[in-house]
């Protein structure tokens, strides 16, 4: 019996620093644009379902096929439209923690690497009125589902292509200011410059 756990145990060792080895940390600083909003919030310009900027970071841990990432993204100006100016400083923000699926590395190690991604985390509703004082505020339970695909121009730096949708799940109706439950979906398909900050090929 202790043999058999000592052996277990050393198996697990034996894993894990394989798993270790075989995989590498990046980060990945982008800029993209948000499109096909929909939303039930009052949204006085319309703008949700236009196509708006957005900025944000993802940091990737990821092995020989399965990773783990957290990305944060930002949608400044979402529910703003042709300067109508009926609201101010408006925003969308999401916080996830997903899991990726990629393509093995040592089948994608010069070319291209596709990934799968998936999560949940949290999305913030931001809208200020016309005199800047807060008309919506709000934090939303959210979903995450998505594709890109990444390649190394260099053993440290890359470039990421990548499309995801957001969700909110959550089914309140707090801030009365919403047709029927709080709810926001849209696109986001953003470029990164991907950095390799450890493991990757030598």
């Amino acid at each position: 019996m202790r043999i058999g756990s000592v052996g277990l145990m050393t198996l697990a060792l034996l894993l894990t620093a394989a798993l270790r080895a075989s995989a590498e940390w990046q980060i990945k600083p982008f800029f993209g644009v948000t499109y096909g909003g929909a939303t039930t919030f009052v949204d006085p310009e319309h703008a949700s379902g236009h196509s708006n900027p957005a900025i944000g970071v993802s940091g990737v841990w990821l092995g020989e096929v399965f990773g783990v990432e957290a990305d944060f993204g930002r949608s400044p100006g979402f529910f703003e439209r042709d300067n109508q100016g009926l609201v101010t400083g408006t925003s969308a923000t999401t916080l996830t923690g997903n899991i990726i699926v990629a393509l093995p590395r040592r089948l994608a190690e010069y070319s291209l690497r596709p990934y799968f991604v998936g999560g949940a985390g949290a999305m913030f509703v931001h809208i200020d009125d016309a005199l800047g004082n807060p008309f919506i505020a709000r934090s939303l339970k959210a979903m995450d589902l998505g594709g890109g695909v990444t390649g190394f121009l260099t053993n440290r730096i890359g470039l990421s292509w990548d499309v995801r949708y957001f969700r909110s799940i959550d089914r309140t109706f707090e801030s009365g200011l919403s047709l029927g439950s709080e709810q926001l979906s849209f696109w986001r398909a953003n470029m990164a410059v991907a950095i390799r900050l450890k493991g990757g090929p030598p």
